[in-house]
């Protein structure tokens, strides 16, 4: 598993179980609506993070994800677009897609958890990969040479 896809299992299981706590609405008296924020929440980030992550995506060899972005033009058309839509769906249609609007904060805390994956995606660059996959010293024991399934 990717340093990507742990930080982020990580963190949306953190924010499901904790998120009411983190974000101070563990005493608000409209608990519904508490739990429909941290949802919203939850949502936001998970996207942030998916939209920062293509930066990363774009070239995987290359440490700076910046490196001729703004030369492909596609690129940064979905990255708009992508962007554009998440407001729309968190501002505008909530009741279509069940979710609530966030105040400036948490916009900002769904962003600041998306720019993470920037940083890790380089720590995860860094680390060596080896030509021998990982996974077949732990399958080598359990085949059969071909000589044994012939006979």
């Amino acid at each position: 598993m990717s340093f990507q896809a742990s930080y982020q299992v990580i963190l949306l299981l953190v924010l499901n179980f904790e998120g009411l706590t983190i974000i101070r609405l563990k005493d608000d008296h409209d608990s519904e609506h508490a739990y429909k924020v941290k949802n919203t929440l939850i949502f936001n980030a998970f996207v942030m993070c998916q939209l920062f992550n293509e930066f990363n995506v774009r070239n995987p060899e290359e440490i700076s994800c910046f490196k001729g972005v703004t030369k492909n033009y596609l690129f940064m058309g979905v990255i708009g677009f992508t962007l554009i839509l998440q407001v729309i769906i968190i501002e505008f249609l909530g009741k279509f897609t069940s979710t609530v609007r966030l105040d400036w904060q948490l916009w900002l805390v769904s962003i600041g958890i998306g720019i993470v994956s920037w940083p890790l995606a380089n720590v995860g660059k860094l680390i060596l990969v080896p030509e021998t996959p990982v996974t077949s010293y732990f399958t080598k024991p359990f085949r059969r040479n071909k000589a044994s399934r012939n006979s």
